[in-house]
């Protein structure tokens, strides 16, 4: 039988998504066969499988670092919100429709039994499975029929660390706080601490630790660093939404309120002199090299909401003399308008940013297929892009079609078919695609920073350029190492517990 552990936090972005990824890669280097699992899983970013389904990206993230295929049965529930109070609701990677809170949580315990299959399943191919909670498990309005937390926990018989986050300040009390408010049962299943994020000389902070350790009854098994990574983390509190440096070549990506896979322009940040800034205010655009439209959950509300900002105009406005790249709902929102006959979000249509000559209906079925394909040739600002190879994934609710000025080689007005098989359209310098993962590759990335940089009449060295791929690995071996030395790794394969199902 697979052995279990799973990581709990005291709140929500306390590092639980990475620490997971780490304890799957020092598992892997130990020899073990290693999966990652979380039952419900609430983002905006998610991945299409090789069959076509949809998951989180934090475990695809954990995933690759255990050195394994990317599988549903490691989030059979994915939870994507389209607004303040409800959510789609994915289940084993297909869409079972869309719920508001309070309907979710009075159905969420009909889900057991997908969540013990996909256990099931994972246990055939592992000899340990890392699962990992949400927020917090102290939450004592959502602690009734709980399927994601310690109610998880409980069902499988696993062993559970509790991570709290000293960056924000006051993780003696978070740590505290949450024991004090789980039943005795739920407090006597966690069997180490830790303490993450953690800046400074720790010989200051081990009287803490000792307190720690004396009221709650439970070691600290690791007081782990603060560690920039180039990996990705949970959406909606992003560190890197914050980041407002201007680099030599700069990306201005624009922050919708339902910002989907901001992921896909992770790989910019390897280049030295390369700013990525995430924008949500015209005084915070200033003068990028590039405008980047990323993907959406709700299209239409987010062009309303560029609209009503300002953004759509200074965009606009901008686009005469810098180029503009759209993913996915960003590529929808540029062509000229978007119809929702069957209200797969707010209903009726809208009139597009008119950048493309194409338009785009919303339809109940999703389209969900990794891509593979090659660059034809590309003119303009963008001509290196010219016969490179693409790989990534599509995954968006409607067709977007060409209008008449669109054609398969540039018409009159510049339009042109732009990436491989009609998955997106170009007008001189201003491009759009379905795409995922569009830049992934070094090759491409490196050449986007060329084309920008000659622009500006300047050179940058992009021939060490990586594939997001190598990047991830890199930053998985860096990950292992400081888990290795700041964790009791001893006591940590001491509290593995074989699964109950």
């Amino acid at each position: 039988m697979a052995k279990v552990i799973m990581v709990q936090g005291t709140m929500s972005n306390v590092g639980k998504s990475l620490l997971t990824a780490g304890l799957c890669r020092v598992f892997t280097q130990d020899g073990y066969r290693v999966a990652p699992f979380k039952s419900q899983n609430m983002a905006l970013n998610s991945f299409i499988t090789k069959e076509g389904l949809e998951m989180g990206r934090a475990q695809v993230l954990q995933a690759q670092a255990a050195g394994v295929e990317p599988s549903v049965w490691m989030n059979p529930i994915l939870l994507k919100p389209t607004d303040s109070t409800g959510s789609q609701v994915i289940v084993n990677g297909e869409v079972y429709g869309n719920l508001s809170a309070r309907d979710y949580f009075a159905r969420k315990t009909m889900f057991w039994p997908q969540i013990f299959e996909a256990l099931r399943n994972l246990e055939k191919r592992a000899d340990i499975i890392v699962i990992e909670g949400a927020g917090s498990p102290a939450e004592i309005n959502l602690r009734s029929n709980d399927i994601v937390n310690m109610g998880l926990a409980q069902a499988v018989d696993a062993p559970v660390i509790l991570v709290g986050d000293i960056d924000r300040g006051g993780v003696f009390a978070q740590l505290l706080g949450t024991l004090d408010l789980l039943d005795p049962e739920e407090r006597s299943r966690v069997g180490g601490l830790v303490i993450n994020k953690f800046r400074g000389d720790k010989t200051i902070l081990d009287p803490g630790v000792k307190i720690l350790e004396e009221r709650g009854g439970i070691p600290v098994v690791g007081v782990v660093p603060y560690t920039p990574l180039q990996l990705e983390d949970e959406d909606s509190l992003s560190e890197r939404f914050e980041r407002r440096e201007v680099g030599v070549i700069d990306l201005a990506v624009i922050r919708f309120p339902r910002i989907s896979n901001y992921t896909d322009f992770d790989v910019f940040e390897q280049f030295p002199g390369v700013s990525v800034r995430y924008v949500d205010r015209t005084d915070r655009l200033g003068e990028p090299d590039l405008i980047l439209l990323p993907g959406s959950k709700n299209t239409i509300d987010d062009l309303k909401w560029m609209r009503e900002s300002g953004l759509e105009a200074l965009v606009l406005q901008k686009s005469a003399h810098t180029p503009v790249f759209g993913i996915c709902g960003g590529y929808q929102m540029m062509g000229g308008q978007i119809d929702d006959p069957d209200g797969v979000e707010s209903g009726g249509s809208i009139r597009g940013m008119g950048l493309l000559p194409c338009a785009t209906v919303l339809e109940t079925g999703k389209v969900r297929t990794q891509f593979t394909g090659k660059m034809e040739n590309v003119d303009g600002l963008f001509s290196g892009l010219s016969g490179l190879d693409i790989e990534g994934y599509e995954i968006h609710m409607g067709r977007t079609t060409p209008t008449e000025c669109a054609g398969s080689s540039g018409t009159n007005d510049g339009a042109a078919v732009f990436t491989p098989n009609g998955t997106g359209y170009r007008r001189g310098d201003i491009c759009g695609t379905y795409i995922h993962g569009f830049f992934d590759k070094g090759a491409v990335a490196g050449a986007v920073i060329e084309a920008l940089a000659a622009r500006k009449g300047i050179s940058m060295d992009t021939m060490k350029a990586m594939d997001y791929d190598a990047i991830r690995e890199r930053e998985f071996g860096r990950l292992a190492d400081t888990l290795r030395e700041h964790m009791d790794m001893k006591k940590i394969y001491g509290m593995l517990r074989e699964i109950r199902l």
